[in-house]
């Protein structure tokens, strides 16, 4: 953990430095890379909507997107550089803590039916973004998923276009794991059928009491 933290402070000020420093980390994106997982996430803002800022400086966000081979442009990036490997190195408060302990706390490999250290960033033989998105593909093939429809407005013709005027619609998908005895449980987000986040909540009930119009949630882009 301090190792985490002194990468995420240097990272601040020198980015390539820290992600040197934490060999499994440079490995990670490096094999992503060459297997094409970043390709199952979608897109992601790092301006956190909790916060009202970015969870991530500039420079952080370039060099990883530079080492996973994805072009982005700031803010908006690949939501499994930014969720998976971006929030490790945040060192931004939000009303939940801080960004990395969902892949650190053991709550959300416990909500997913997971061994213990199954989410590890640095354990286990394969990279976290792959065990990341096999359990969040688990969450999300449960047959009580809630899908909602999403009208795209950017995507509509403007008045008089010799095109004929259509409506852009976006399909997203929210799942929730069966619930722990304390009553908590994962959740797992995509967009377009790529995903965008997962995370333990505390009330999975009341959050889906909570969700009201569809639209884009959890900081997708």
């Amino acid at each position: 953990m301090h190792t985490l933290d002194a990468a995420a402070r240097l990272a601040a000020t020198d980015p390539v430095a820290a992600i040197d420093s934490l060999a499994w980390l440079a490995d990670a994106l490096a094999e992503d890379r060459a297997a094409a997982r970043f390709a199952a996430w979608g897109l992601s803002t790092v301006i956190d909507e909790n916060v009202g800022a970015a969870v991530l400086p500039r420079a952080v966000f370039d060099e990883l997107h530079r080492r996973a081979g994805l072009e982005a442009e700031w803010p908006v990036g690949n939501a499994g550089v930014l969720h998976v490997y971006g929030y490790l190195l945040s060192l931004t408060p939000t009303p939940y803590g801080l960004k990395r302990e969902r892949w650190l706390s053991g709550e959300l490999e416990r909500a997913c039916g997971l061994e213990s250290g199954a989410l590890l960033p640095w354990a286990g033989a394969e990279t976290l973004l792959s065990r990341a998105t096999a359990a969040a593909s688990a969450l999300l093939a449960r047959d009580d998923a809630v899908t909602e429809e999403l009208v795209d407005a950017a995507a509509f013709r403007a008045p008089g276009d010799a095109a004929t005027e259509q409506t852009g619609c976006r399909t997203a998908r929210i799942a929730l794991g069966a619930p722990l005895p304390d009553g908590g449980a994962a959740l797992a987000y995509a967009v377009d059928g790529r995903i965008v986040t997962m995370f333990p909540v505390a009330d999975p009930g009341g959050l889906r009491a909570g969700l009201g119009a569809p639209r884009l949630r959890w900081n997708a882009a």
